[in-house]
């Protein structure tokens, strides 16, 4: 890959890297309190400066085992054993996965199962999907108009120059305004410093302060040398012994990966399909939204941890059968698709009419019934950490709260 291509400008090297800053810092509840030095013998640092070093930290070549497990209390799924390469097996149990990337614009993600595998790689503008069940590869790609216009932007951002809305702020002012804002709803300790797949972590312990939430707390690993995180673990305080969820690497590299484990090539005899994708239209000259604004049809109540968030008017049961013009009917759902082009995209990925469900042969009314239970608004999904409302009238309510939060909410 040419250099020139990896090689940033200060501005927009920690450009990207801060909204994953700004997005953990949300939940990183925290007055400024030290950690200890610990018997890893790290050095002592705040909540705030962590921040700012993962905010900082360039994108860092790895490669590495990933494992995700999740207890979350649902009901056993009416499928059997649908292996570790199904996206309905991280529902429950482990699911293991294999990552490569160089830091910049070429990955390849592995998910696995006992017999099978589904492959996502992405070279720059170009991605492909491979599903070793239905021995079939996808291929999405840019047209040559809009390849241009990407590499017009890579080449824009590469200069810091693409244009910004407001001011850019730095890494520790990012570090700050995202632990600010967490002290809100919750608060941190750093607990005692770890090891996480061979390597010294800093760990962040998030304790919400809602009494109601269906959250106990969170722990993030995060490497002491590249501010990488490396794992995250949530527990639910219904049980505080295990977690709820878990994804964290069992083994990485920071190393490069060889050029042949970022390359894809298509296993021989697969099927292959091209699918191509519209780059987004430049956004039209319109009035910033006002701050809280919401799409019709959708309320929020509560705050923090707290939060329940409630649509109205919504098909579930045509959602569940996999009707489209249901999902294009979900309150907030841009119906215009934001750019030319892109409504023929989301064709390529729904059913013809009469053709059934884009979840293929999954028996979605069984899953549906089977993780939910009757109760007088209409069905509920109670869960470790969250909690799902669906009424008879069409209204959805979510949030990390008990169900019984949303019934009463329902009810109102």
């Amino acid at each position: 890959m040419n250099e020139s291509r990896r090689t940033l400008s200060p501005r927009t090297r920690w450009a990207v890297p801060v909204i994953a800053a700004v997005a953990v810092g949300l939940a990183f509840a925290a007055p400024p309190l030290l950690a200890s030095a610990g018997d890893s013998g790290l050095p002592t640092i705040s909540p705030e400066d962590l921040a700012a070093r993962v905010a900082a930290a360039e994108p860092s070549p790895l490669s590495g085992t990933v494992v995700y497990t999740a207890k979350l209390g649902l009901p056993e799924l009416p499928f059997g054993d649908v292996g570790g390469a199904d996206p309905i097996a991280l529902l429950s149990g482990s699911s293991t996965m294999r990552v490569w990337t160089d830091g910049a614009q070429r990955s390849r993600i592995a998910l696995l199962g006992p017999t099978s595998e589904y492959s996502v790689v992405q070279d720059g503008s170009q991605a492909w999907t491979y599903s070793s069940t239905d021995d079939a590869v996808v291929h999405y790609s840019l047209d040559a108009a809009d390849t241009a216009r990407y590499d017009d932007l890579v080449a824009q951002a590469q200069a810091g120059e693409l244009p910004v809305q407001g001011d850019l702020p730095t890494p520790a002012e990012a570090g700050r305004e995202a632990v600010g804002l967490a002290k809100q709803s919750s608060t941190v300790t750093l607990d005692a410093q770890t090891e996480v797949a061979g390597h010294a972590a800093y760990q962040l312990v998030v304790t919400p302060t809602s009494q109601t939430t269906l959250v106990g707390r969170i722990v993030v690993a995060v490497d002491a040398k590249t501010s990488t995180p490396l794992r995250v673990q949530v527990w639910s305080k219904a049980d505080p012994q295990t977690p709820a969820l878990q994804i964290g690497f069992t083994d990485v590299s920071f190393a490069t990966p060889a050029d042949s484990v970022l390359a894809f090539s298509a296993p021989a005899g697969a099927s292959t399909r091209d699918v191509v994708v519209p780059l987004p239209d430049p956004p039209a000259e319109t009035p910033a939204p006002t701050a809280g604004e919401l799409p019709e049809g959708v309320t929020v109540t509560g705050t923090g941890w707290d939060t329940v968030v409630q649509a109205s008017g919504v098909d579930v049961a045509a959602l569940i059968a996999g009707d489209p013009a249901a999902a294009g009917a979900l309150p907030g759902v841009d119906k215009t698709f934001g750019s030319r082009g892109a409504e023929q995209l989301y064709q390529q990925f729904v059913p013809e009419e009469g053709s059934g469900s884009p979840m293929g042969n999954l028996d979605t009314s069984a899953l549906y019934d089977t993780l939910t239970t009757a109760v007088p608004e209409g069905r509920l999904l109670s869960s470790a950490l969250l909690s799902v409302l669906v009424t008879d009238d069409g209204r959805v309510l979510v949030g990390a709260v008990p169900g019984s939060t949303l019934q009463a909410l329902a009810a109102r």
